[in-house]
């Protein structure tokens, strides 16, 4: 009869000699011998060599071949990741982890938060190669940047609950030990919104943190910067505190729980040259081809289903685009054209004076725009045909685009400056607010409304296109594997989206090569 190890303890046992191993080799940064590890644990030779073989071949610990060292494996970093991925905050975290470094050139981190200590989940080394975090450390609460950080974003009840329960040991000569003091300090982080770590850790190292928070108000971890204290003063830090803050409110803002998720696998670059900064894709449903344009290097673009190529080139910076019969009108700084769809082009000479924002085709052929008037307001209207121009809203902060709903008389705008989507319905003077993105999900960018009257809008440096219901309600993200998408147009049971090169930087470019080209995203599934 074969003996049951459970009932024996012999199972339990192995299981914690195991655990005892991987807990010693974690505690290591520099790795541990298999001698080191027998002698840590009084283990046998060879119970420690079958524990090492086995913790091996299932990916929870490698061997160094050069130092002759057990260190931990990748598997470990996928279940870590994995216990805190729904959605992942390493992956909405990575392009801010960049962005911080490129501004600071310091180490930056984002953690969660366990039990009464914080786990660093991922980094992004230091320009000037010394290393004030590392990937994997736990770390004390109430002494760390992104510990009083969490702690500081955390409601009272549980706040209050977690500083009980710590206990205020001195690590360095700065670290407080009293409660009292650290709940003043948790209330000016609070206050403020970024947290500072004045060499209470580690002496003479000086961080800057702040607490993510997603869209349902729940803290999610931090995000920090990290350096040496003489290199990152206190003066610095609280110049850098408010951007830290930032990155983390644009990171908790990529996650939104319930809205389905389109990943990249559904997301494919055209073939074609990049653009600077591509806008204004426009669906020509006779001839079935997609007209869009560089705005910044003046041209007009046309993908026909199969290459995506250059039709015209413009003499000025391109303002908006729309198909319009069986031409397009394209409007630049320096007035309109009227383009056939084989390139030809003339000056449209009828045509409203005065700054154009954005430009639309409505139901029956007719023309909608939007208009710059005032410091920072605009009037929107319709485009008669001898181009005389009726005014209809008059808005106190300027539209970047304008969409009709293909099945219903009403216009949807963009606001970017507030994030704000509106309803203007023609005949009405109201406009409803249809909803508000928060700025650290990005900036809202160009429009399409698709039959049911669902919004569609990109989100530049947001790596996204959103989709938004009649209601307001946010119901699809799509992520798209560039940063800086700039408008949408709805195709089918797809999308085209425009996107842009030219602010990238370029370490970012390295991991976003598709910027400035015509993305075709399936929706289908």
């Amino acid at each position: 009869m074969t003996r049951n190890a459970n009932s024996t303890g012999e199972g339990t046992g192995a299981l914690e000699k195991a655990l005892d191993v991987l807990d010693a080799v974690g505690s290591a940064p520099g790795g541990l011998s298999q001698g080191e590890i027998t002698e840590r644990l009084a283990l046998p030779r060879t119970t420690t060599y079958r524990l090492l073989a086995t913790l091996v071949a299932r990916g929870l610990l490698r061997r160094d071949p050069l130092r002759k060292v057990y260190c931990l494996g990748l598997r470990c970093l996928e279940l870590a990741r994995q216990a805190h991925a729904s959605p992942d905050l390493v992956a909405a975290a990575a392009g801010e982890l960049r962005g911080l470094r490129d501004l600071t050139g310091e180490t930056v981190d984002v953690a969660t938060l366990d039990g009464l200590d914080v786990v660093s989940l991922g980094h992004c080394d230091s320009a000037h190669g010394d290393h004030s975090a590392a990937l994997g450390p736990r770390k004390p609460l109430y002494c760390t940047s992104q510990g009083k950080a969490i702690l500081a974003a955390l409601p009272a009840e549980a706040r209050d609950a977690l500083v009980r329960d710590l206990a205020l040991k001195p690590l360095t000569p700065h670290t407080l030990t009293h409660r009292h003091r650290l709940q003043a300090e948790l209330r000016i982080t609070a206050a403020r919104g970024w947290s500072i770590d004045e060499e209470e850790s580690v002496a003479g190292v000086r961080c800057v943190g702040a607490a993510v928070v997603d869209a349902q108000g729940a803290v999610r971890g931090a995000l920090s910067v990290a350096g040496p204290a003489w290199r990152l003063t206190r003066e610095r830090a609280e110049l850098l505190g408010p951007e830290v803050a930032q990155s983390a409110r644009r990171t908790g803002a990529r996650l939104r729980a319930g809205a389905p998720v389109v990943g990249d696998p559904a997301v494919q670059a055209m073939e074609g040259p990049w653009a600077f900064h591509g806008a204004f894709p426009r669906w020509c449903p006779d001839s079935r081809r997609l007209y869009w344009c560089d705005t910044l290097a003046p041209a007009l673009r046309v993908f026909d289903g199969g290459h995506d190529h250059e039709l015209a080139r413009v003499e000025a910076p391109i303002t908006g685009l729309v198909v319009h019969g069986d031409e397009l009108l394209l409007a630049h700084e320096a007035g309109v054209l009227r383009v056939t769809p084989d390139g030809e082009s003339a000056p449209l000479t009828t045509w409203p004076p005065g700054r154009l924002l954005a430009v639309c085709g409505g139901n029956g052929g007719g023309l909608w725009a939007a208009f710059a008037a005032g410091a920072n307001g605009c009037v929107v209207g319709q485009v008669q045909p001898g181009g005389a121009f009726s005014a209809q809203w008059h808005l106190d902060e300027p539209v970047q685009a304008l969409a009709c709903h293909p099945g219903a008389d009403e216009l949807v705008a963009t606001v970017p400056a507030s994030g704000s989507l509106l309803r203007l319905l023609p005949g009405s003077a109201r406009v409803r607010r249809q909803a508000v993105l928060p700025a650290g999900s990005g900036r809202v960018s160009g429009l399409a409304v698709d039959a049911e009257g669902g919004a569609w809008t990109a989100l530049r440096e947001g790596w996204s296109v959103v989709r938004l219901a009649p209601d307001g309600e946010l119901d699809r993200i799509v992520g798209l594997p560039v940063p800086h998408p700039t408008d949408v147009a709805v195709v089918g049971a797809g999308l085209f989206v425009t996107t842009a090169r030219q602010p990238v930087a370029l370490d970012v470019l390295a991991t976003a090569p598709s910027s400035g080209r015509l993305l075709a995203v399936s929706l289908q599934g």
